[in-house]
């Protein structure tokens, strides 16, 4: 958390450590382990759910200790005095967890209230919005949640390559890798339709990435006479868009409709889209910023340094 890597005076003074980890309106996250270390010295004996019961345990202790003060507070800055309605209260045991920025992080709770449970609570992380794809999403979640767990920068690293390689091979499915997207407005950006004899419509100049797209693809629909056939892309349609290698038409990046594809339209697809740039976009960035939170470099292991540095 980069607002706290200068400690406030109102956590600790400059010159204590700092064992909060995470805070925002309502909550604060304190890193426990040293404390549990110094009451417990066989601390690292105890199995996983003992662990889990001396912080609990702590936790709760604390919890008492700051509701109490709470009257001081009432009294001295409210002038509320007597009965009053502040509670500290202990939400979770949370064996590890990842704090990205405000309300962006991912927390493995192995106690929640009181109940043990099994669950990984993520907030805000990119890889949750609707504009990244599924299977870029779904790869970034499961090794979040192995690393989380322990997994070893080794281990993430052959999946990350094991993983790039799939999504380079042509039997992936091309429909998995668009930008899911919607286009709220195509008309307006059209300076000239195609004329007789050419394929492209003319575009004005500031037209969004996705809009692009659907233009050529509607325009190739035309040009291939499927546009009878298949659904053009109209506005307010869910689309997904693509990057495409050097081809025939000299496009850029095309959209289309997973539910009404063609199958020249899949081909082509197929034969020109820009896998290595879809992961490029879409993942390799996020996989450096998490890679330097950890502290980790990507330059260690020899394959994953050919990896990005194509």
């Amino acid at each position: 958390m980069k607002h706290l890597e200068d400690t406030p005076w109102w956590i600790c003074d400059a010159e204590d450590i700092n064992y909060v980890a995470y805070s925002d309106t309502d909550s604060i996250y304190i890193h426990a382990e040293p404390l549990l270390r110094h009451l417990y010295p066989t601390f690292d004996d105890m199995s996983s759910s003992e662990k889990d019961d001396k912080l609990e345990e702590i936790a709760l202790k604390y919890q008492d200790i700051i509701t109490d003060s709470y009257e001081d507070l009432t009294t001295e800055c409210f002038n509320v005095k007597g009965k009053h309605r502040l509670e500290m209260k202990t939400e979770a045991v949370i064996r590890s967890a990842y704090f990205r920025a405000t309300r962006r992080y991912a927390q493995w709770i192995t106690k929640q209230e009181g109940i043990a449970k099994e669950s990984l609570d993520v907030k805000g992380l990119e890889f949750k919005k609707a504009n990244f794809p599924p299977i870029f999403g779904e790869f970034f979640n499961d090794i979040l949640q192995q690393i989380l767990k322990g997994a070893e920068q080794p281990h993430i690293d052959k999946l990350i390559l094991d993983f790039r390689n799939v999504i380079l091979s042509k039997d992936t499915d091309i429909a998995l890798l668009g930008n899911p997207t919607s286009v709220k407005t195509l008309n307006k950006y059209v300076s000239r339709s195609p004329r007789a004899g050419e394929v492209l419509t003319e575009l004005k100049q500031g037209a969004p990435a996705n809009v692009k797209a659907s233009v050529k693809y509607n325009d190739l629909l035309r040009f291939w006479k499927l546009d009878k056939q298949y659904s053009p892309i109209v506005q307010g349609d869910k689309i997904k868009w693509i990057y495409l290698i050097d081809n025939p038409y000299k496009i850029e990046a095309i959209a289309f409709l997973n539910f009404d594809l063609p199958e020249k339209m899949r081909i082509f697809l197929n034969d020109y889209a820009d896998r290595r740039k879809s992961f490029e976009t879409i993942l390799q960035g996020k996989l450096e910023n998490f890679y330097t939170d950890l502290g980790w470099t990507l330059n260690l292991n020899p394959n994953i340094n050919k990896f990005f540095n194509f």
